[in-house]
């Protein structure tokens, strides 16, 4: 009986969160109600309040359900024990492309947190989380970054903090405008290349290295 309880109560959360969805994307975050997100799941407002404290945590929910696949490949990036982990993170931002633009609700997700999700005062909690998410994912860059240099494939001199924000603004904004404008290019044919366009950055860029170094390439210029 307990275990039969257990999952109707999986089976209404996943309802709301399907409803949610549906609602967020034809409607945007801020124009949708929980009592909108109630009648769309067929459950009472109420239910939504036992497993969800507000709209925000509604939201976050959604988004939570995008991470799982792609958490053993990140950590494997993150792992001083992985030996290519540059590579764990090509293969990990390529099936992120491929997903965003070949699986519907992968797509619907991502549009709606980038296009759809305004931060009013009503979401100001999922502002916050979004922002504690923001510098969690520079801190995991960073990490595979310094895993990187540790194994001799990016150069030592590089600015790791730098280096992982400039990385996570390019593919930020590489999903935001393919799905804003999604004829522009085709991110699921081209999705190597684009990736490659930002591990090259990483490589090859003066500018993302250290100050030190960058004064000792002026110093060695001067006659």
């Amino acid at each position: 009986m307990v275990r039969r309880t257990k999952e109707e109560a999986q089976e209404t959360r996943s309802a709301i969160l399907e409803a949610a969805e549906r609602a967020f994307y034809e409607r945007g975050v801020a124009r949708t109600t929980l009592g909108d997100i109630a009648t769309l799941a067929g459950v009472t407002r109420g239910a939504i309040y036992w497993h969800f404290s507000n709209k925000a945590d509604v939201v976050q929910a959604m988004l939570d359900s995008l991470h799982e696949p792609l958490d053993a490949l990140a950590q494997a990036c993150e792992s001083q024990d992985e030996i290519d982990p540059l590579g764990c993170m090509r293969k990990l931002l390529i099936h992120l492309f491929h997903q965003v633009a070949i699986d519907p609700k992968t797509r619907r997700i991502n549009e709606i947190l980038f296009h759809k999700c305004e931060f009013t005062d009503e979401m100001c909690d999922l502002r916050r989380q979004r922002q504690v998410a923001m510098i969690d994912c520079n801190t995991r860059i960073e990490l595979t970054l310094s895993n990187a240099i540790h194994r001799h494939q990016l150069p030592e001199t590089l600015d790791v903090r730098r280096a992982a924000i400039c990385f996570h603004a390019y593919i930020d904004g590489l999903l935001g405008q393919w799905l804003l404008v999604p004829d522009s290019f085709e991110l699921h044919k081209e999705a190597e290349s684009w990736v490659d366009v930002g591990l090259d950055m990483l490589r090859l860029t003066p500018s993302l290295r250290t100050s030190d170094k960058t004064e000792s390439e002026s110093s060695s210029l001067q006659p």
